[in-house]
């Protein structure tokens, strides 16, 4: 059962991680847009800091996904 949690776990985070380094801009537009009333969009560095958080985010979820089998 932990073996399986892990793969969909990891599997979810993959996915996550690809879509969000793919969009920052949606990213932004849901989690911060609303806090500004002059932005335009994001800035150069919060593109860079969520492109990389999310690929450290798809890089946990390839540990995730290959962790189970060593262990075993």
């Amino acid at each position: 059962d932990a073996m399986l949690w892990s793969i969909i776990c990891g599997i979810i985070f993959i996915i996550i991680g690809v879509l969000a380094f793919a969009r920052p801009d949606f990213i932004w537009e849901v989690t911060e847009k609303w806090k500004s009333c002059y932005a335009d969009g994001p800035s150069y560095l919060f593109r860079l800091n969520t492109m990389v958080g999310c690929a450290i985010f798809a890089v946990l979820g390839i540990a995730a996904l290959i962790l189970p089998f060593i262990l075993e």
